[in-house]
């Protein structure tokens, strides 16, 4: 059987491994899942990375936001603004709350947020095993710049309240360097045969992953080929803000930009059809590139992503054999 691990973020992170399902039906797939972008609000422990790929893969998440629960409502929300508690930018829906509930009483239990991401998992059948970067907290802040004066907010905050509109001075993973990789990690990493970068933000997504003592490390030592889809297409991101932190880390919006960043983990890397000019570019780097369509217009073409990938790293199996 055909084993696969991939790093994933959120939205794009959980759109395409629906189609790494469907391109790989009988493999055993193991997501390690970004926690920096977890967040407490309102006493609860939040998780929106591992969530949005639960729901993705599980039928339940919002189709067309990516983010979030199909059929949500509001109540919750609407009480807490009638008596004006804060933050009121980042709106909780109530299907939504009643994850938060049980992983914050299970985390408040003494369980680790890997033993209760699983136990979720248990309800939603996502597919594939998700397992959390790290059982230890890790949270993204960003410093900014307001009317003269430094201060490091959540990324969510940046993120969701200020859309990204003022700029990033740095990028810091706070509790990084305790953070130790969750159970099953770096087995998954070990066992695969084939590892993935899904087009997740290279920045807030894949770096605090990579960043957890030790994943790093096995990535570029790792005998699996390792293979990614450019977040870039020409010199904006698919979607999101992906720009924005790729400036403050000084990194050109680009596919070889981004490709730049993991030159040490990487062997092969897709980039969009429309970029292919940029292909002898990325090898010179010493990643193998190729040109293909990158739209996740629906499951077809996403599965087609998934299948390039997969070709590409058959590829480089069969040349490193």
């Amino acid at each position: 059987m055909l084993k696969i691990t991939a790093l994933a973020g959120g939205i794009g992170g959980g759109r395409f491994l629906r189609g790494l399902l469907r391109a790989a039906p009988d493999a055993e797939i193991t997501v390690i899942g970004n926690t920096a972008d977890d967040i407490t609000l309102h006493g609860l422990h939040v998780s929106p990375d591992l969530d949005t790929v639960m729901y993705t893969l599980g039928g339940g998440i919002h189709e067309e936001q990516g983010w979030g629960r199909a059929d949500e409502t509001f109540s919750v929300a609407e009480e807490l603004a009638a008596y004006g508690a804060h933050p009121q930018w980042f709106t909780l829906g109530d299907r939504d709350i009643a994850t938060h509930l049980v992983r914050t009483q299970m985390l408040a239990a003494g369980y680790p947020l890997s033993a209760v991401t699983e136990a979720l998992c248990d309800r939603w059948q996502p597919g594939v095993r998700l397992v959390p970067m790290t059982d230890e907290r890790v949270e993204t802040h960003v410093v900014v710049d307001e009317d003269g004066h430094h201060r490091a907010i959540h990324f969510q905050e940046w993120w969701v309240r200020m859309h990204a509109s003022i700029p990033a001075e740095r990028i810091v993973f706070t509790g990084i360097e305790s953070a130790t990789p969750a159970p099953g990690v770096l087995d998954a990493l070990d066992a695969a045969d084939v590892i993935v970068l899904p087009p997740s933000n290279p920045v807030v997504s894949i770096g605090p992953i990579l960043a957890v003592s030790g994943i790093r490390e096995a990535l570029s030592s790792s005998t699996a080929p390792v293979v990614g889809l450019s977040p870039i297409i020409g010199t904006a991101p698919v979607r999101g803000m992906a720009d924005a932190v790729l400036r403050t880390i000084g990194v050109e919006v680009s596919p070889q930009g981004v490709a730049g960043m993991f030159t040490d983990i990487l062997d092969g890397w897709l980039v969009h059809s429309s970029d292919s000019d940029v292909v002898p570019h990325v090898e010179a780097l010493g990643v193998r590139c190729r040109a293909v369509p990158l739209l996740m217009s629906d499951i077809d073409a996403t599965s087609a992503m998934a299948s390039a990938a997969l070709d590409l790293a058959a590829g480089i199996r069969g040349r490193d054999s």
